[in-house]
């Protein structure tokens, strides 16, 4: 015996209006879902070019796949006025806090870089970071030291070191460098430190004119070198490139500027 057919489902207003706003906060749900799951990175998306990214202009010039390859550079340093230099500091050294490994093998080299304390450029103290960066950057370059003798330059700031790298203001300078004669200007190796003269790495030579990126690399090589056990040497002739073991601070004698230890 068949069932009488059930009266169709009429819903009331107030029922009505109750279904619309269950499926309109559940539209509205939905769609900030989808927004947020379409706009969080993966994780291991992060910093990845996508392929059509590449070779694109940028507003500020250059693509986009160039400017990733190009490292940040820090503006050219210029040679600040010698009475900008603290003449002299505390007499107290400290050590630049830090590490960096050799790059290279040969017979490791264990360097401190000590600053002393109190030392001012245009009265604003030194920034040691930058300075640790620029000698490290120096000692392990391909031009410098290492092919040449077979090293290789570690910084550690620790107690243990084999020859300390100190900069030091003026009057410092030639405390410590005595006997030896520095007079206000020059920098020394005495012994068991390299002292260069915070005078000369800030406000360079007259024989580097305002170069004072390969004055600075100069400075370190040539002090270095007699660490290593290299002495003074002469220009070889009227216009070729100075060993970088000719005392430049005081002339190129004839030759021409050669900052690095493999004559470059």
């Amino acid at each position: 015996m068949s069932q009488p057919a059930a009266p169709p489902l009429r819903l009331t207003r107030r029922g009505r209006l109750a279904v619309t706003v269950v499926v309109v906060a559940a539209l509205v749900a939905a769609l900030a879902l989808l927004s947020s799951l379409g706009s969080q990175a993966r994780p291991d998306d992060a910093g990845v070019l996508d392929s059509a990214d590449v070779g694109q202009p940028r507003a500020s010039g250059g693509t986009v796949a160039e400017a990733q390859a190009k490292p940040a550079r820090s503006p050219r340093p210029t040679p600040v006025p010698e009475r900008a230099v603290s003449q002299s500091g505390s007499g107290g050294l400290s050590v630049v806090p830090g590490r960096a490994q050799p790059d290279t093998s040969g017979r490791v080299i264990r360097y401190r870089l000590m600053l002393e304390d109190g030392l001012t450029v245009r009265g604003e103290p030194v920034d040691r970071r930058e300075i640790a960066r620029i000698v490290h950057t120096i000692l392990t370059d391909e031009r410098g030291w290492q092919p040449i003798d077979g090293v290789a330059f570690q910084r550690v700031s620790g107690e243990t070191s084999d020859v300390d790298v100190v900069l030091a203001s003026p009057d410092t300078t030639d405390a410590m460098c005595a006997p030896l004669g520095t007079g206000g200007w020059l920098s020394c190796f005495n012994g068991y430190a390299t002292v260069l003269n915070a005078r000369r790495w800030f406000s360079g030579a007259e024989s580097y004119g305002d170069d004072l990126v390969n004055y600075r690399r100069y400075l370190v090589s040539h002090e270095m070198g007699h660490y290593l056990g290299h002495q003074h040497v002469d220009c070889p002739a009227p216009g070729s490139v100075a060993p970088v073991m000719v005392q430049q601070t005081k002339s190129l004698f004839g030759c021409t500027k050669g900052p690095w230890p493999n004559g470059s």
